[in-house]
């Protein structure tokens, strides 16, 4: 399978690149520096919000995944939801996955980012990943997308092989990167979440 990871070398592209070739797929990553990827990936140095950049990463891709998040350093948190406008608006025929936030995660019929657990200094990042998701769900059913939440802690560790799944309600408080990228690349070979969001944990 052709699979595009833009965000590559951060803390969860480079967990989905290093997934991605274990399995044998074409991995491409595009990264803003042009940083070196892992032997057997295909590098292109570009900006999600390309829109030539994205079409042709686009028509050569059966799945894109975006691992970009908001700027947490003082930088315009919106233009993440413009990027990843663009990345729909030039998707075609492949699909998208996206590496979501846990701030959209519902407990009690309350967003987790509404509530009082939430980090002043993450709430404005949160809440623009949160807005992504319901961008995401405001497309018509020509876009095949899927959003991947992780739980509220997310850092690297060990690939355990293991993990749960549930939908729209946190199934658990942590996962490693690289667990999370296992069940990304388990929900790209295996599609059971087309057009919705589903969220894991260890």
């Amino acid at each position: 399978m052709r699979i595009a990871v833009y965000g590559a070398t951060g803390m969860i592209g480079s967990r989905v690149v290093a997934e991605a070739l274990a399995r044998h797929h074409e991995v491409t990553g595009i990264t803003r520096s042009g940083a070196e990827l892992p032997a057997g990936a295909r590098p292109v140095r570009g900006d999600a919000g390309d829109p030539e950049l994205a079409a042709r990463i686009a028509g050569d891709a059966d799945v894109v995944v975006s691992a970009l998040g908001p700027s947490r350093t003082g930088g315009d948190r919106r233009a993440y939801l413009a990027d990843l406008g663009n990345l729909t608006a030039t998707l075609g025929a492949a699909r998208l996955v996206v590496v979501g936030g846990a701030g959209s995660l519902v407990v009690d019929g309350v967003r987790l980012v509404d509530g009082p657990g939430v980090p002043e200094a993450y709430r404005a990042e949160a809440l623009v990943v949160a807005e992504a998701l319901d961008q995401l769900r405001g497309l018509d059913d020509t876009v095949d997308w899927t959003f991947l939440s992780p739980p509220p802690l997310i850092q690297p560790g060990e690939r355990t092989g293991t993990y749960k799944t549930g939908g729209d309600s946190p199934v658990g408080d942590t996962i490693s990167a690289e667990d999370y990228a296992l069940a990304l690349l388990d929900e790209i070979e295996k599609p059971v979440h087309q057009r919705r969001r589903f969220t894991v944990a260890s």
